[in-house]
């Protein structure tokens, strides 16, 4: 009996939380897409191409070249001497060699920048998301990869994306 008039009572208290949630304003915010949508991380984006874009194309350069010596090694193989071998399994090393040296240069000075980029833009999504949140007088915001399934109209994404935009 006693066990019987707990569980009344607990959902007793968990039908009377239902009308103070209803009441309530809640969002979902995807951060990564606010980042990553605004005017300044495309503008970043599109000048990082140029920037690294003669580093890049080293890359894709030393990479059909040390396919084609892996190719010429495999179709030629028995046809060349010992000597032609090993010259091209050495070429072939030290392609592969500057490529991962120069990649994990590439790798580590781009993600410097984007991490500089991400500083900089941090406070401002905070100020623009603080600034929707206020407006929209939302009592909970929830991140979106916390979310398994949202309607459009919760989610207040774009409007993030837009005042980060205007900030400026």
């Amino acid at each position: 009996m006693r066990k019987l008039i707990s569980v009344a009572a607990m959902s007793l208290m968990v039908l009377a939380s239902f009308p103070a949630a209803a009441e309530m304003k809640i969002a979902v915010l995807d951060y990564q897409m606010a980042l990553v949508e605004s005017d300044a991380a495309k503008r970043y984006s599109a000048d990082a191409e140029k920037k690294y874009g003669t580093q890049v194309q080293r890359l894709r350069n030393l990479e059909s070249e040390a396919k084609r010596l892996q190719e010429r090694m495999q179709q030629d193989g028995e046809k060349l001497d010992q000597t032609e071998k090993e010259k091209l399994d050495l070429e072939f090393r030290q392609k592969a060699r500057e490529f991962q040296s120069l990649s994990r240069e590439l790798n580590e000075q781009r993600a410097k920048d984007e991490r500089q980029v991400v500083e900089t833009l941090r406070p401002k999504l905070e100020e623009a998301v603080q600034a929707i949140i206020q407006s929209g007088n939302y009592d909970l915001v929830i991140d979106r990869s916390a979310v398994v399934d949202v309607k459009p109209d919760f989610d207040i994404t774009r409007q993030v994306i837009e005042r980060l935009n205007s900030a400026r």
